[in-house]
């Protein structure tokens, strides 16, 4: 049950038609900047939807999106292929969040950054399009309180590998690369994360009888 639960607020890799990342990576590095905006539009909901689990709340999640988009736009004329573009946009995204986890912490409050003019090189601040959002849809339920709530209580390495594998169905090889760790290390790390994660919305759920 607590599993099921967990897998109503996630949701699968999704899969693609049309050209491959690799194309599109290509075109943009010879001049298509065209290219980048179907790169956002294919992972803009993962996106969001990792930091919004990472920072557990809407405004700061779409912020960092933002600001992960700006960073890869600007990095990805110097990316070499030597990984998936997928692992290196959540590995980015990743750090994304938790700088900002840091800052907030560090400041006591939220950061609230202005959506107005970028810099000249930067792309247009793009938000996911949360009405027609799968994930959107779930984040009022109170399956997402639920989760969310015991996410915060796993510490870090936990809360991102769970993340990673059961919220964007990421395989194991993939994760060990955004992580950089030995593929055994991911699976152990994940079984720990589950068990944890598991003893905690059990403890929720007896307590309100759900």
């Amino acid at each position: 049950m607590i599993f099921a639960l967990f897998a109503a607020v996630s949701f699968p890799n999704l899969r693609l038609s049309g050209p491959t990342d690799a194309d599109l990576v290509d075109r943009f590095q010879h001049g298509d900047h065209r290219a980048f905006d179907e790169i956002v539009r294919r992972y803009q909901d993962r996106v969001f939807t990792l930091c919004r689990r990472w920072l557990d709340d809407a405004q700061s999640a779409e912020e960092t999106a933002q600001d992960v988009f700006i960073a890869l736009y600007r990095s990805l004329p110097g990316f070499r292929g030597e990984s998936q573009l997928s692992t290196w946009v959540f590995k980015v995204t990743l750090n994304h969040c938790k700088n900002h986890r840091m800052y907030r912490t560090r400041r006591g409050y939220r950061r609230h950054e202005s959506l107005g003019p970028q810099p000249d090189d930067a792309p247009e601040r793009q938000l996911p399009d949360q009405q027609a959002s799968t994930d959107s849809a779930v984040h009022r339920t109170e399956a997402e309180g639920l989760v969310n709530a015991a996410l915060a209580q796993l510490d870090e390495d936990h809360r991102q590998i769970l993340l990673l594998r059961d919220v964007e169905d990421l395989p194991y090889d993939e994760i060990a690369d955004i992580l950089d760790l030995p593929r055994g290390t991911v699976k152990s790390r994940i079984h720990r994360a589950r068990a944890e994660l598991a003893a905690i919305l059990g403890r929720k759920i007896g307590r309100e009888d759900l």
